[in-house]
């Protein structure tokens, strides 16, 4: 494949979710640290699903960064290549991004342009019900691991990165600017001020208990919707 292939680096996930968003972090770091040729994109996609499809089908190369659920040791990183990455992202999905991104992939093969070269690199979350939690420990070791196992991928296709003098501030980097890392975890509050598993007016209700299976819920929610519109 020439140099002048286009090439997308995605890092999807939701920073508020603990270690779900270990994707978009990962992106973000890979910035701060290396610069690269025109024709590669690195892009925090965060959870915008088939909002994606255009910039996945103008890819000719494809590496995505996510937390993915592999049903392995949490902190675990495991790469997918080609056509196996939909199964995995869709196997035991861990947010509603996961489906959406699925459908992208799905889109792009259906219009006749999809990446003719697809990597993921996923890791196995260890915390996902911690609302405005950060990356455990174990995830964000993962990091630079995942960064090396891109540029290797990238090589490959003779496209090669240049590390930095020094890291970009994370002001200059494609971080949203009110969720960098580094203001991210100052400002956030402690589980002490803040309760991170959900709405604890309702937490302390004794009458409230929450859904044995979400998904189920959901589901039979939108079939009686359904039911009444006809």
């Amino acid at each position: 494949m020439p140099q002048e292939s286009n090439v997308l680096i995605l890092g999807i996930g939701n920073l508020l979710w603990a270690d779900e968003g270990f994707g978009v972090r990962a992106v973000e770091e890979l910035h701060r640290r290396y610069s690269f040729p025109e024709n590669v994109v690195l892009m925090d996609g965060g959870t915008q699903g088939i909002y994606l499809v255009q910039h996945v089908r103008d890819a000719d190369i494809l590496i995505v960064f996510d937390a993915v659920d592999y049903g392995l040791p949490p902190g675990t990183m495991k790469r997918v290549e080609g056509d196996e990455v939909p199964k995995f992202l869709g196997a035991k999905k861990i947010s509603l991004h996961q489906t959406g991104f699925q459908e992208v992939l799905a889109m792009a093969e259906m219009m006749g342009e999809p990446p003719e070269e697809l990597l993921l690199i996923g890791v196995q979350p260890v915390e996902l019900d911690d609302f405005g939690g950060s990356l455990r420990p174990d995830v964000e070791a993962q990091i630079s691991p995942a960064i090396d196992i891109a540029l290797e991928y990238l090589a490959r296709f003779g496209i090669h990165a240049s590390e930095r003098e020094a890291p970009l501030p994370q002001s200059g980097t494609i971080a949203c600017p009110v969720l960098t890392r580094e203001r991210y975890e100052n400002e956030r509050p402690s589980a002490e001020q803040a309760c991170r598993s959900g709405d604890e007016r309702l937490l302390r209700d004794a009458n409230w208990h929450p859904p044995s299976d979400f998904e189920r819920d959901m589901e039979t929610l939108l079939a009686g919707d359904r039911a009444e519109r006809g």
